[in-house]
């Protein structure tokens, strides 16, 4: 005799068929009250009453209600059902009544539809004057005399589905289950599938549950370390921003904890779950190495959770990448809906390759799963509202926000444009200028255009004291003494963060600001006052500061300087263009204005290479050609 090795389980979906089966099959039960009879009568009684046989009043005489009585008897002979029951009508149902119970078919059951062909039979030979009547109030005042009885039903198909066994027959121990090269499905998938949720079942017993828990948070921890560690060698400015890491972790967990609750309901409804979502939020916020990174280990972490986790793992890191390499610029709408489109692709191409790597072909391909990948590229349209509330909790600001910021009809810069028109003219050309030079070195270029515009907001306090808004040739600090003038152009930057808190800009764009001049010192005011007075305090005549921190606010530094320097180019030719964008710079880089801001020698060249074509393109400049 072979010792058992393991039950064969039933899938969850024959386990319900056989549950709904018994539901369907298991007789009802009723009850039957036997004085119905007497119940009609009253009721006739009472609308009609008797009275003796001379009464001419046209009430129901004795006789009468004793003919009525007997035909209801007869009537009642038979089991009437008030309610019909949709089950079939050859399937049995049972009646209790006093004496026990009594099985009898449904279709011999009366149903309301058979009561008046029932009681013309029995009214048609009495000697009633008016059958009609008869029928008529019969019809009005009959009752049922059986009635469903749904707590013992429902006690009797528990009982029934509670015998329902989880498993069909057994495995012998040392027998094959499948060949190799053998097709898995049906019944062998089944037994497999058994197989593996019995050793998970024993694992799980035979283990410890704190050491298990203990692994898992070893796992997800050494995950959030990985992450940390990026940020803290890549990412700096993330790492040391409680918001910006809070806002990180924040999505990380909402997206495993949907997951999770979505396996928990129903593990088929998984790839509903909007995870690239993730990504795609990131992007907006940072950039796409935090985005993609911080997915991928997301995806780690889900991994443990969700059923056919190497599938799930392959499908949503591809997916991930896709998201991130076509997701550029989703505040136009048009790339948005290309991105999800390319997703769903991606997802309805890996999923099916994965059917046919495991079925060993294409037959009975479950085309329902296309609409659950279609729904998650539904719900990642939620990614617009989502940018907005984000931007509102945690301070941080968008593409989507800088694209509205960008708009020159905007209340603050229409205002700029009214008080300080030189100056609104002077913010767009270093907008257009430091825009190509962020994008030729890969840097954010809508961040960089849109600090470019806000920059010099300050100077609409004293818009006369900055020489590109003196068009009438009268220059105000001729009256100042060389400190005070320098302290007007100073205090712009000042001013310019107080307007824009005023006007809630984001921090990101008054980072630009505030760091647009760095510690720089305003020579000229300087010059003119050290020739007075050899013992000046240097530090009276330099910006506060900072200096540029960042790729994109270096751009603004160097655009704004150059901008600004070549409006003094009487004859401006290729050639002075040239020496003044390499000595303007030079100059800066050797004052270290960009020590703190993440950028390379390779891209200060590429930058005045870019500066030098854009000015000469301003000013119209042709190349010169050797005589």
């Amino acid at each position: 005799m072979c010792s058992i090795f393991l039950s064969n389980k039933k899938s969850s979906e024959a386990i319900q068929i056989e549950i709904e089966l018994i539901k369907s099959n298991t007789p009802k039960y009723f009850d039957y009250h036997d004085d119905v009879s007497n119940l009609v009568i009253g009721l006739i009684e009472k609308e009609y009453g008797y009275s003796k046989k001379d009464s001419i009043d046209n009430k129901l005489i004795k006789d009468d209600i004793h003919q009525i009585k007997l035909l209801l008897d007869k009537f009642y002979t038979n089991y009437y059902l008030e309610k019909p029951l949709d089950i079939e009508s050859k399937q049995s149902i049972i009646i209790q009544n006093d004496t026990g119970f009594n099985e009898v078919i449904y279709q011999d059951v009366l149903k309301p539809k058979d009561l008046k062909n029932e009681l013309n039979k029995i009214i048609e030979f009495t000697a009633f004057d008016d059958k009609k009547w008869l029928v008529s109030t019969l019809l009005k005042n009959i009752k049922p005399n059986i009635e469903l009885n749904k707590d013992l039903t429902s006690e009797v198909i528990e009982n029934e589905v509670s015998k329902v066994l989880p498993t069909r027959g057994v495995v012998p121990l040392n027998s094959r289950i499948i060949a190799q090269g053998e097709i898995v499905e049906g019944e062998k998938y089944q037994i497999l599938n058994t197989l593996n949720e019995t050793y998970q079942a024993q694992t799980w017993s035979e283990s410890q549950y704190v050491w298990r828990l203990a692994g898992y948070i070893i796992l997800v921890g050494l995950t959030y370390m990985i992450l940390l560690l990026f940020f803290y060698n890549y990412r700096p400015d993330i790492y040391k921003n409680t918001r910006k890491l809070l806002f990180i972790f924040f999505n990380i967990l909402t997206v495993i904890l949907l997951t999770t609750l979505v396996v928990n309901l129903n593990s088929a409804y998984v790839y509903i779950v909007p995870v690239c979502i993730l990504p795609l939020i990131l992007k907006s916020f940072f950039d796409a190495r935090v985005g993609l990174f911080s997915h991928v280990l997301t995806i780690l972490i889900l991994s443990f959770i969700v059923p056919n986790g190497e599938e799930f793992l392959f499908l949503q890191i591809i997916a991930g990448i896709v998201t991130i390499l076509s997701s550029s610029e989703i505040y136009k709408r048009a790339n948005l809906f290309i991105t999800i489109g390319q997703i769903v692709l991606v997802y309805v191409g890996s999923y099916f390759a994965f059917y046919a790597i495991n079925q060993g072909g294409v037959t009975g391909w479950e085309w329902y799963k296309v609409s659950y990948f279609i729904l998650c590229g539904l719900a990642m349209l939620f990614v617009w509202p989502l940018i907005y509330i984000y931007e509102n909790i945690f301070g941080l600001v968008s593409d989507v926000s800088l694209l509205e910021l960008s708009d020159t009809n905007s209340k603050l810069l229409k205002e700029l444009s009214n008080k300080a028109p030189g100056t609104f003219h002077h913010s767009l050309n270093v907008a257009n200028i430091a825009e190509s030079a962020a994008d030729a070195i890969n840097a954010n270029t809508m961040l960089t255009r849109v600090g470019a515009l806000y920059h010099d907001i300050g100077k609409m306090e004293n818009p006369t004291y900055f020489s590109e808004n003196q068009g009438s040739g009268i220059n105000p600090h001729d009256d100042l003494d060389p400190e005070e003038s320098a302290s007007i152009i100073i205090n712009h930057t000042i001013v310019g963060i107080e307007i824009a808190k005023k006007y809630k800009l984001p921090d990101r764009i008054i980072d630009f600001i505030r760091s647009h001049h760095g510690d720089s010192t305003v020579y000229f005011f300087y010059k003119k006052a050290l020739a007075s007075n050899p013992n000046l305090d240097i530090k009276d005549y330099q910006y506060p500061g900072p200096k540029p921190f960042s790729p994109e606010t270096a751009i603004l530094m160097i655009a704004d300087s150059v901008e600004a320097a070549s409006k003094s180019l009487k004859n401006p030719t290729s050639t002075s263009i040239n020496v003044l964008v390499e000595n303007i710079i030079n100059k800066q880089v050797e004052e270290k204005q960009f020590i703190n801001a993440d950028i390379t020698f390779k891209q200060i060249e590429t930058i005045k290479s870019v500066i030098k074509k854009k000015l000469a393109n301003i000013y119209h400049l042709r190349i010169e050609y050797p005589e």
